[in-house]
């Protein structure tokens, strides 16, 4: 049996989280700021269907990407290099969770409801959800969202439009937060794609202990490209 969550904001241990459901630690609770807060500085985070109790996991092993450890293909650096895609931070938030939950070839729906939407939303206006939205012609063709805390980055989810357009906006934001020495992009679970471009495993203790080093750094207050990057 796994825990239901009270009215307080606080979680078990992860390590606590059940193997053979990879990663599952709780139920219940809520999607309220101080709750996503706390689960996100202890490796832990929100993932259910619409119509089911809020689940809470943290997997073992954790699929992570080391922002200097980035690895683009040879095509994706020659549409860097194009610069076919007008990269930017933070300018269409609420699109780019929107984007990301729009339903996707072999699936029923999606994870991403209007209760994640509405909450991570407000993490937005507070300052600790971002976008990387990828532009042609004024027009969002893909990007990516995610929450950063301290000097840490969970990546939550990404969509594309066109070809490589996803990608791009990964690559910046590596870029970025490499400059920025932010050391860990939470990726959550393993997935060819992610390993494709330099993400790998690594054991959820050792990814607890870098986590709660890195969440007590400085946090970055003006999110914004520089303007070398990728020149």
């Amino acid at each position: 049996m796994i825990p239901w969550l009270d009215a307080s904001p606080e979680f078990p241990p992860a390590e606590h989280a059940l193997r053979q459901s990879n990663g599952l630690l709780a139920a219940g609770g809520d999607l309220s700021v101080p709750r996503l807060l706390n689960a996100y500085r202890h490796g832990i985070f929100p993932w259910f269907n619409t119509g089911e109790p809020i689940l809470w996991w943290s997997p073992d092993p954790r699929m992570v990407l080391v922002p200097a450890e980035f690895k683009p293909s040879r095509s994706l650096r020659k549409t860097l290099s194009r610069k076919t895609f007008e990269v930017r931070f933070d300018t269409a938030f609420e699109a780019v969770m929107r984007a990301c939950a729009a339903p996707r070839d072999g699936q029923a729906g999606s994870w991403i409801h209007e209760d994640m939407i509405a909450a991570y939303c407000t993490l937005h206006e507070l300052g600790y959800a971002h976008s990387v939205e990828s532009w042609q012609d004024n027009r969002l063709v893909g990007g990516l969202y995610g929450i950063a805390i301290g000097r840490m980055f969970y990546g939550e989810s990404m969509f594309s439009r066109v070809s490589d357009a996803s990608k791009v906006a990964l690559a910046h934001l590596a870029g970025q937060l490499e400059r920025w020495q932010f050391e860990l992009i939470d990726c959550q679970m393993n997935t060819p794609h992610l390993a494709s471009l330099g993400a790998r495993e690594i054991p959820r203790t050792r990814f607890l202990t870098r986590v709660w080093e890195l969440v007590h750094c400085a946090p970055v207050t003006h999110w914004q490209f520089d303007p070398d990057l990728y020149a």
